[in-house]
């Protein structure tokens, strides 16, 4: 599972809470900043790969925001869009965690026409939490 997920279920009392791997990475907060995008954006960016004509057999494609966040931040968020703290543990990193990994998008953008509607980390949240508080079985919940 994926940071904003379990730091919903940390956030809505799901689990033991959130372990953040290591926070002495050289980045603002010392934790790692990922780029992270809503799934609505994934799911767009592969239904325009599957129009894609001729050219290569393969190709690849950075999907993302092209924007950094850190876990602190993610945490911050989920706590004001929950109004809820976030219980966390702080643990030693993880063996070869880089400490920035943000998406390049620009050839998804001119090859594919794709740009991320979902820019707002909060906004990111608020779908995530939403979906978690209500489907707290996940899909097979959902049936």
């Amino acid at each position: 599972m994926h940071l904003i997920p379990l730091a919903v279920d940390a956030a809505l009392g799901r689990g033991e809470g959130l372990w953040i791997h290591g926070d002495d990475y050289d980045t603002p907060d010392g934790t790692c900043v990922r780029d992270y995008i809503h799934v609505q954006d994934l799911a767009r960016a592969h239904v325009a790969a599957l129009s894609l004509e001729g050219g290569e057999p393969f190709q690849a494609f950075n999907l993302g925001t092209g924007q950094g966040r850190s876990v602190r931040e993610v945490v911050r968020a989920v706590e004001r869009v929950t109004g809820r703290p976030v219980k966390v543990t702080l643990g030693a990193r993880r063996p070869g965690d880089p400490p920035a990994l943000v998406a390049q998008p620009d050839r998804a953008r001119t090859a594919l026409g794709f740009a991320p509607r979902w820019l707002d980390l909060e906004a990111i949240v608020e779908t995530t939490a939403r979906w978690r508080r209500d489907h707290p079985h996940g899909y097979e919940g959902a049936r």
